[in-house]
């Protein structure tokens, strides 16, 4: 699990196709990798991943096929700039919210604006994951939590402060940038919930025929 709080910013170094599927490195000098061992997990750019060499400096990963058709990583080359998390500990803070490192899909920038000292972004969603993003909601971007400010179907708005641009990939950002998207794990939690003994007859998920027999409107 991690927080989304972003602790350094890591350079892609290498992409290595490896028996059908990918060896990634990555160098990070400003992560502290004595603490860091074998087998543990890096969220990169919001992707869980597991730890199969310490470098000193950085970390190899091996990448499934499955990571690759669901995220970004496909797209990554070296010299990528990718945001780096370390997993959660017991006496970690929770500063942003509960961040599993699984990717639920690919989003995309589709505005960005200045305002003041900030800059503020439109992000389309995947049309199956915009039930799950709410307003003033949480979401995670290439593995950072931020706050959602405004929701107008599958597109939502971003306000992104001076620190967060500095300390993470955001700023580098454009129009037709693919993002990884990770929606509230609460979100999805309930729906399960509320589709009840459903759930294990492999019945869609929570549509508006569902809500009007359940009594949820009219």
């Amino acid at each position: 699990m991690f927080t989304g709080i972003i602790e350094a910013v890591g350079t892609v170094v290498e992409v290595k196709t490896v028996g059908g599927d990918v060896r990634l490195t990555v160098r990070a000098p400003k992560l502290d990798w004595r603490r860091v061992q074998l087998g543990d997990s890096i969220a990169t750019n919001g992707i869980c991943l597991t730890v199969v060499d310490n470098l000193g400096d950085g970390f190899r990963a091996d990448v499934s096929r499955e990571t690759l058709s669901l995220t970004t990583l496909g797209d990554w080359r070296p010299g990528t700039a990718v945001n780096l998390e370390q997993a959660l500990t017991p006496q970690s803070r929770l500063g942003g919210h509960i961040v599993s490192g699984h990717v639920d899909g690919i989003g995309e920038i589709v505005s960005r604006q200045g305002d003041a000292r900030s800059e503020r972004f439109q992000v389309r969603a995947p049309d199956v994951l915009a039930k799950y993003i709410a307003h003033k909601g949480s979401i995670t971007i290439d593995g950072t939590s931020l706050t959602v400010n405004a929701v107008n179907g599958a597109v939502f708005d971003l306000n992104i402060v001076p620190h967060t641009l500095k300390e993470t990939v955001i700023d580098h950002y454009k129009v037709g940038t693919r993002v990884n998207l990770e929606v509230d794990v609460i979100a999805r939690y309930l729906e399960r919930l509320l589709m009840g003994e459903k759930a294990a007859h492999g019945e869609a998920g929570i549509t508006a025929a569902f809500l009007a027999e359940n009594g949820f409107y009219r």
